[in-house]
């Protein structure tokens, strides 16, 4: 695994800032860097804040690994005082390339001679955005799928007088800020994925306009169907798959005669008249049902949160990609210094917003929901210690082994919920600790837990390494002048 932070720049010059520009901005100031970002549009503030705001909302649901603190944001007047001092450069104009080329020459003039030019380009090839730049070595194609904070895949393309090293910087630069870079081996008009995703439009609109379905039915065609395995199998590994044992080679030889039957019009693209166009605008508002751009970006965002957990869990696929970045995330966010440990009260390790979704029947979070966010104060307190990455594959972790839970009051939705956690006591194996939860200054509910640490090497109960032991003795050490919390030691009896 990389070093936490490798490849990361300091600051970033982003040219545009509509959404995949927006969403850029969002996918690097979350991962804690400095952005200058330059658009003509005066409401470009306002419509990368609202993509920001879309961007903090997915990532508090997608992980509880630490981000970094948020980079700062500026929007600037001009390109070169966007690309001044910085680091990387990500282009983000309309697809014209006049446009890009004058940009992007501007930017190369401005840019310190050592900071690397993109371009977001979804399908112009990088030789033809190098034609005015005096440095077109420097430059390369960094292609991102929108949602650019939630997708990882980034398509990186060289031209004609691109350095190689370029592609490998570039590529460092989106790894450090969790996206998987897919370097393509030669320079190619779309590139690869919107060539595959063009040619399902092009046999979508002919599906539309000769009537044989709706934009509501292709979308379910592909959403309940093939799109649930593309997700993570993708198109080749799926083909191998319905081989059976005999693998792709059977699935060739069943299948291939197949390519040559008339079924598609791929080659063929229909005009895109007045009447298509209305049945596809009519269809596609029918399909969206009254909901707002708002509203459907965040189901996006919900949807593709559950996606990628689902696929985190099986180390596969996006899921993967996912799982590297979030170890990255808590390598970087390490432990603090022991200096830093006020261990004269409660650890403050959590805080959480009761979302919609906790509330149940009854009108408040329901009782998994508590059991969740002490879960999330443990797994803070595994990281005050210095329980990171390395930790885990080379030592092991602390694993709650029993937990008494006592439920006080009831939360709601949009209350805000803070924890302290105090160490009641550790040996080489054991930690027993005590976790409250209140709202403002009422108790809502406690935990009380005894965790076990068990060994990356035998699955079993061994000893805690020796600094994150000797950090939860030193807390331990000073907790123990702490009173006794009320609930501490407290059983379930028959009145």
């Amino acid at each position: 695994m990389a070093e936490p932070g490798a490849g990361r720049p300091r600051a970033v010059g982003l040219l545009g800032g509509g959404v995949i520009g927006g969403g850029w901005a969002a996918r690097f100031l979350q991962n804690g860097v400095d952005v200058r970002v330059y658009d003509p549009d005066p409401r470009a503030a306002e419509k990368i804040a609202a993509v920001l705001e879309n961007s903090r909302r997915a990532w508090g649901r997608l992980t509880l690994a630490p981000l970094p603190a948020e980079g700062r944001l500026e929007i600037v007047a001009t390109v070169e005082e966007a690309v001044e001092g910085a680091d990387f450069v990500q282009e983000n104009a309309p697809e014209r390339e006049a446009l890009k080329r004058e940009l992007l020459a501007r930017a190369d003039r401005a840019a310190g001679a050592d900071a690397v030019l993109c371009s977001s380009t979804s399908g112009l090839r990088p030789s033809l955005l190098q034609a005015d730049m005096h440095r077109p070595e420097r430059l390369a194609v960094g292609h991102p799928f929108n949602p650019v904070y939630l997708l990882p895949l980034v398509e990186i393309c060289g031209g004609e007088r691109t350095d190689p090293e370029t592609l490998a910087r570039a590529a460092s630069v989106y790894r450090s800020i969790g996206m998987e870079p897919l370097v393509l081996r030669a320079e190619i008009d779309g590139f690869i994925a919107d060539r595959l995703m063009e040619a399902m439009w092009r046999e979508a609109l002919w599906l539309v306009a000769d009537d044989v379905a709706t934009v509501a039915e292709i979308d379910d065609a592909i959403r309940l169907g093939a799109g649930l395995r593309w997700s993570f199998m993708g198109s080749f590994l799926t083909y191998r798959a319905a081989g059976g044992e005999e693998g792709m080679r059977h699935f060739v030889e069943q299948f291939g005669p197949a390519l040559r039957w008339p079924w598609t019009k791929l080659t063929d693209v229909p005009e895109l008249s007045p009447e298509l166009v209305e049945k596809l605008v009519a269809q596609s508002d029918a399909q969206a049902a009254g909901r707002s751009v708002r509203e459907l970006e965040r189901l996006r965002d919900d949807c593709l949160v559950s996606v990628l957990q689902g696929l985190r869990a099986n180390r596969y696929g996006a899921g993967a990609v996912l799982e590297r970045h979030e170890r990255e995330l808590f390598a970087a966010a390490g432990a603090p210094p022991d200096s830093a440990l006020d261990t004269s009260q409660p650890l403050r390790l959590h805080e959480a917003t009761v979302e919609p979704e906790w509330v149940d029947y009854n009108g408040h979070a329901h009782e998994s929901r508590y059991l969740q966010v002490f879960g999330d104060t443990t797994d803070a307190l595994l990281g005050l210690l210095g329980i990171d990455a390395a930790y885990l594959d080379g030592v092991g972790s602390y694993f709650t082994v029993e937990t008494h839970l006592s439920h006080l009051r009831e939360a709601s939705a949009g209350e805000r919920l803070r924890t302290t956690t105090q160490v009641l006591g550790c040996d080489e194996k054991r930690l027993h600790v005590f976790h409250s939860l209140y709202r403002g200054d009422d108790l809502v509910a406690t935990a009380e837990q005894m965790m076990l640490h068990v060994s990356a090497k035998t699955g079993r109960a061994g000893p805690a390494g020796g600094e994150v032991l000797a950090r939860a003795r030193a807390i331990a050490a000073g907790h123990a002048a702490l009173p006794q919390p009320e609930r501490a030691g407290r059983r379930i009896a028959t009145p």
